[in-house]
């Protein structure tokens, strides 16, 4: 039985500077979390510190029980290098890497779980399309299959539907709640305030540290808001690693 993913005083960042600053707080097993915040807030970087691609500079994350392997993680499609000639099917394979590990080999059963996470995306057929013929939105469903074959009981998901068409983010969102329904915790990195609002339980805003945290109807409030906006008005590029706060 796995806790909670508890972040105590995490300060994260790149090059000595911090982009996450002493923040502390928790995401419940089987939560939903939206974490929206402007453009540098920190909400990238701190999914790829919960991943583990990230070294905490200060303070520290605990998993409580989960494995890295437990946590499945959606990069942002820039991340990803597209000209790798690979097909649909071997990239959602790869899905199965957490159990078979770098030298396992695969088996039917495992190929017809990777076609059949296609098939859940909406991608029956493009099997042997490369991924590089595809487009943003088509891509995208790959990626969520991928995550689908992982099987992952915690998901970390850095702008899942941005730039894709209105049908491929309806469709992956309703594939994101029907995942949290089954008992999975969910942690996405989102713009749609309206997205977040309707369907997202828990927010953390977030303004390089936590403006607010909590139930979304609590979090979204024209005061924390505005509070996160100005806190982002101030920011300055060159700040050294700031000191710990005071106890």
């Amino acid at each position: 039985m796995t806790g909670p993913i508890v972040v105590t005083d995490l300060t994260v960042g790149y090059n000595r500077h911090p982009a996450v600053h002493h923040l502390t707080g928790s995401f419940e097993p089987g939560s939903l979390t939206a974490v929206v915040g402007a453009n540098g807030s920190g909400k990238s970087t701190l999914i790829k510190a919960l991943v583990g691609l990230l070294s905490p500079m200060g303070g520290r994350i605990d998993l409580n029980g989960l494995f890295p392997r437990q946590l499945g993680y959606l990069p942002q499609q820039a991340e990803i290098d597209r000209s790798f000639p690979i097909t649909v099917l071997d990239m959602v394979a790869l899905g199965h890497w957490c159990t078979l590990g770098a030298f396992g080999r695969m088996k039917p059963h495992h190929w017809a779980q990777a076609r059949e996470a296609i098939a859940t995306v909406g991608l029956a057929g493009f099997e042997s399309r490369s991924i590089g013929s595809l487009s943003a939105g088509q891509f995208q469903r790959v990626l969520f299959a991928r995550l689908v074959l992982q099987d992952a009981p915690t998901l970390l998901l850095d702008e899942p539907f941005t730039a894709m068409d209105s049908r491929t983010a309806a469709d992956l969102l309703r594939l994101v709640l029907e995942l949290n329904r089954q008992g999975r915790t969910v942690i996405a990195v989102i713009h749609d305030m309206d997205q977040v609002r309707e369907h997202f339980p828990q927010t953390l805003l977030m303004a390089r540290e936590a403006v607010a945290w909590g139930p979304t109807s609590e979090v979204l409030t024209p005061k924390t808001l505005e509070a996160a906006r100005c806190m982002a008005e101030a920011w300055d590029e060159n700040a050294p690693l700031c000191p710990g706060k005071p106890s």
